[in-house]
């Protein structure tokens, strides 16, 4: 089986184009993108024939299986559900949503459609991630105790609709290696916000928050992770990290881009080179993990500040295409997407409210 699939967006989504043309399972049909001369650019480079500008009209395309959605923010659930509605099998980028209820009308949709929908976050399948589950899966971390993760990020000369965005309704990056290593689903959410950013930057969201800070109970365990996110008038370097606390060892994120992530046996601590897990791809997608489309010379502002996502990208397409090839739900399915960015989501109510805990919905 052959999935054909639809690139939608290529900024971003451009990373994905030559993955999908090397996939053994794949062919990349179509791509999409509002500025014709953009699309024209990677059509050409590419050699891509079927482009669309009009994403209402590549959803009619019969020969289009699945489309991989890389839009902006805002757009994430009406295309989700327009392309679920249209038969299509969906992979986005994150979050799903940005609210509750476009949460549930995307798991409404799926579920109708009987169609597959993958949350494409990259965190998960990045080699620390890889690393600290292998790590996990063979008894080396020992009983897991606590879980912290952190996302901090300067967001000045991002599109728009970023500025003065709550911080934790773009939490999944540090919200989901935390609930994927401990097996669960979050429970409830508790979050304060503290210090501000300014007026000018409140507005839009009604957020004056420059940090928020969550504690989540997980369903059916005794762990609680923590969450802290940032994303205006906080000075640190971009990081995308989590750390994680178990009976006989524990792993900590480095501490500045470069530097080595640490793990701890008892009080000793052994700084390590985290390996590469190409070597669980197919062949004609495993040099993907550590080369793309975009470099140091050709840039753009989510590997400028977010160092190539962990080699992620290939394992995310692979699961992807897997997924619908032997008719199972993905690793980030549906239910678990909305529980990831539903985390967040309570999480900013939580502290608008003064640090009150919310539950989570159980989708």
């Amino acid at each position: 089986m052959t999935v054909n699939v639809a690139l939608v967006g290529l900024g971003f989504g451009a990373e994905f184009v030559p993955i999908y043309q090397a996939h053994p399972d794949a062919e990349l049909v179509a791509i999409c993108q509002r500025d014709r001369g953009n699309l024209d650019a990677t059509g050409e480079r590419f050699a891509l024939e079927r482009r669309y500008t009009s994403y209402e009209e590549l959803l009619t395309d019969p020969d289009v299986d699945a489309v991989h959605i890389n839009t902006p923010i805002p757009l994430h659930a009406d295309q989700s559900v327009a392309a679920l509605e249209a038969g299509k099998h969906v992979a986005c980028t994150v979050p799903m949503a940005t609210s509750i209820e476009d949460c549930a009308r995307i798991v409404a949709a799926a579920r109708a459609s009987g169609r597959t929908y993958m949350m494409m976050e990259t965190v998960v399948y990045s080699r620390e991630f890889l690393h600290v589950k292998h790590l996990l899966e063979s008894g080396q971390l020992g009983r897991l105790q606590f879980l912290r993760g952190a996302h901090h990020q300067d967001m000045t000369g991002w599109p728009d609709y970023w500025e003065g965005l709550p911080p934790m309704h773009y939490a999944t990056h540090a919200v989901s290696p935390l609930l994927a290593l401990a097996g669960k689903r979050a429970e409830t959410v508790s979050c304060v916000g503290s210090g501000a950013i300014p007026e000018h930057l409140q507005g839009r969201y009604g957020s004056p928050f420059a940090v928020e800070s969550a504690h989540i109970t997980l369903a059916g365990s005794d762990l609680t992770a923590e969450v802290s996110r940032s994303l205006f008038s906080t000075a640190r370097e971009y990081v995308e990290s989590f750390d994680v606390y178990g009976s006989q060892t524990s792993f900590e994120w480095a501490q500045t881009e470069g530097g080595q992530p640490v793990l701890f046996h008892g009080e000793n601590a052994e700084r390590i080179t985290v390996p590469d897990y190409a070597h669980l791809l197919p062949q004609e997608i495993q040099s993907f993990t550590t080369r793309g489309v975009y470099d140091a010379e050709n840039g753009h502002l989510s590997f400028a500040q977010g160092g190539g996502h962990g080699g992620s990208h290939p394992h995310l397409a692979h699961e992807f295409v897997r997924s619908i090839v032997e008719g199972r739900a993905p690793s980030v399915d549906v239910d678990t997407a909305a529980n990831w960015t539903s985390v967040g989501l309570r999480a900013h109510e939580s502290a608008m409210q003064g640090g009150r805990p919310v539950e989570v919905p159980q989708f």
